[in-house]
């Protein structure tokens, strides 16, 4: 049964809740957003040092009411802010209103965030410590937050392929976003409950709302949720699987950030009153305490350029292209998602095709043509929508990609349900 709870006390538990693994480009350091000892205020910037667990001195106050704020898309000073909408928060305070999901860009040193209550992506430029607004497009689409902050965005990460991966709070929407040159969002949809989850659904807010998420290196989200549980998320076919409750954490303790340390262990902080975060060994569910030292700031999420190393990480190859061969793969030039397809349309990415005018073909289980579209592909990580006629019937399709010689050069099997 749901207890009602207070405002505060809700978006801490709930609201509040990157690159393979090297000895060379490891990350021992996580950024974190902090309050300021007060525990109402999760608006401060800081940098936890994981290696001997001291927190930096702020960085930069996210509250502060004149911060000088650039258009990501012109570069140029924005002099304008919107007047307050939803919520009634400020928008031009870089953490108005609290922050709960952020997410490290290593490539490019820039930390990807939102604010809980404003429907913007922004990013912090670490070079020039400079806060970059994409205010030509929208984030969620929802400006106006739920009552039940179920369309709130509280996990972000940097996966393991380039690509920002946000996730509302009800896991209705998964976004991705760009984070080379021009910047774009893209609403992959709701995540769906794999079979097993059974009565733990990754859409109900008693166990599953709030917390971080992490990626692997091998396709794959992990949601730690603020209330412990921990979900697996296969970004193609958005499929969630509940992995079960993590262990050892005190019944007080709330997931509310996390980032793979150096030793491909998790360390998680909370938003509530702790005398120490921990650390998760993700193949057990074990939490121990991890102890920090001087101040326990309470603190909203964590971001650093880890990813979780699972020991299965595939390796991409560029097949030769023939007449008449199947490539029937989703790792190396091609990848087709979600699969199955619930909303009549599906992505496809393509990371290693070489560029040009390609055609897309769909045919149905007898062969017949039901689908052909060209596509220019630009380059690595360019990507296309496809969209499928909604009388379409439901099965099994082939989805083939045909170069300029009528060549095939990459299929693979889709099911539309």
């Amino acid at each position: 049964m749901t207890k009602k709870l207070p405002l505060f006390t809700f978006l801490a538990v709930y609201a509040l809740a990157p690159f393979f693994i090297s000895a060379q480009s490891t990350d021992n350091h996580a950024y974190a957003i902090t309050d300021a000892g007060h525990g109402s205020s999760w608006t401060f910037l800081r940098k936890l040092n994981l290696e001997t667990g001291v927190f930096s001195e702020i960085l930069l106050d996210g509250n502060e009411a004149k911060q000088a704020a650039y258009s990501a898309t012109n570069k140029k000073l924005i002099t304008h802010y919107p007047q307050a909408r939803g919520m009634g928060f400020n928008e031009q305070p870089a953490f108005s209103g609290g922050v709960a999901a952020m997410a490290y860009d290593k490539k490019n040193n820039r930390l990807y965030y939102t604010p809980m209550f404003i429907d913007q992506l922004r990013y912090i430029d670490l070079k020039t410590m400079n806060v970059f607004y994409v205010d030509d497009i929208v984030f969620s689409g929802k400006s106006q937050k739920s009552p039940d902050q179920g369309n709130i965005v509280t996990r972000m990460v940097i996966a393991d392929d380039g690509y920002g991966y946000a996730i509302t709070n009800d896991g209705t929407q998964l976004l991705r976003f760009t984070t080379e040159r021009k910047i774009t969002v893209q609403d992959l949809g709701t995540l769906i409950d794999a079979p097993e989850n059974k009565d733990v659904s990754i859409h109900n807010s008693c166990s599953s709302y709030g917390g971080d998420v992490i990626a692997d290196d091998n396709g794959g989200l992990y949601i730690l949720s603020a209330r412990n549980h921990l979900f697996k998320v296969d970004i193609n076919t958005k499929i969630a699987t509940h992995l079960g409750v993590i262990n050892g954490l005190p019944a007080s303790f709330t997931i509310n950030g996390a980032v793979v340390a150096a030793d491909n262990k998790i360390v998680v902080s909370t938003a509530q009153q702790a005398a120490s975060y921990f650390v998760i060994d993700l193949k057990s569910m074990q939490a121990a305490s991890y102890t920090l030292q001087g101040a326990v700031w309470q603190c909203a999420d964590m971001a650093n350029g880890n990813v979780y190393a699972t020991g299965k990480k595939a390796t991409p190859s560029i097949q030769e292209m023939s007449r008449g061969k199947l490539n029937n793969t989703d790792n190396g030039m091609v990848s087709v998602y979600p699969n199955p397809v619930t909303d009549n349309r599906f992505t496809m990415h393509f990371s290693a095709l070489k560029a040009g005018i390609y055609v897309v073909q769909l045919t149905d289980a007898m062969g017949k043509v039901v689908l052909q579209q060209n596509i220019v592909v630009s380059g690595d990580n360019s990507t296309e929508q496809i969209n499928i006629s909604p009388g379409a019937a439901k099965g099994i399709y082939l989805v083939k990609v045909l170069n300029s010689a009528k060549l095939i050069a990459y299929s693979t099997k889709i099911i539309v349900q």
